[in-house]
């Protein structure tokens, strides 16, 4: 149930920004110049006739990367933690604390609504509240760094804090019974080791990629 509700209100966000910002217009005026006006309609009715398969890949999408990242994390219990945990308790908490990631897209609305009403295409694409890139800013800055900038945030931080507080919960082997409290940098410890130097080889090959075709 609280997968299905993620899967929703993520698809409900991503089509609000789409008709609020009116991306397609942005989209146009950004690549009008860059190629013919036949592959600009060929653009357009390639994906107004496929626009319907993204809600239904952005579910897998957000299932794929939960089931890695609680299989990640079942590693990191199964070296430290002498508690037996099950992957369903761990994909369970992962879901959980993807709801923090949907205040990225309704603060991006609020930002671009009420703050900076005018912008371009690619400063809805750049934007991240609370992260390095935006204090650096993207303009001037190399391609392959803008998406390690965008992954240092507090959103990310807070992600990091809920996976460690729930899997403290259910796997730490000291607990205070009295005041029902977990030592959080056992989780913490889980977290960082596992899902933290999961994160920062993907952060890596990112950039290597863009860094190779940028």
């Amino acid at each position: 149930m609280k997968f299905l509700l993620l899967c929703f209100l993520t698809v409900i966000t991503g089509i609000s920004i789409i008709y609020i910002f009116n991306i397609e217009e942005l989209t146009y005026f950004t690549i009008q110049n860059k190629v013919t006006k036949e592959q600009l309609e060929e653009i357009f009715n390639f994906k107004k006739k496929w626009e319907w398969v993204s809600y239904f890949i952005i579910p897998v999408l957000l299932l794929i990367k939960t089931a890695l990242v609680a299989s990640i994390l079942y590693i990191g219990t199964f070296f430290y933690s002498k508690t037996k945990v099950t992957f369903k308790q761990l994909w369970d908490i992962v879901v959980k604390a993807e709801f923090v990631f949907l205040l990225v897209g309704v603060l991006k609305i609020i930002w671009f609504y009420f703050f900076q009403t005018s912008y371009t295409l690619e400063d809805l694409q750049y934007f991240y509240p609370l992260s390095i890139l935006n204090i650096v800013g993207y303009k001037g800055l190399d391609a392959w760094f803008i998406y390690p900038l965008q992954t240092l945030n507090l959103f990310e931080l807070a992600y990091w804090l809920i996976l460690a507080y729930y899997i403290s919960k259910i796997a730490s082997p000291t607990k205070n019974f009295e005041g029902n409290n977990y030592k959080m940098d056992f989780g913490l410890k889980i977290v960082a080791t596992s899902y933290g130097s999961a994160l920062l080889l993907w952060v890596v090959v990112v950039m290597f990629f863009t860094l190779n075709y940028s």
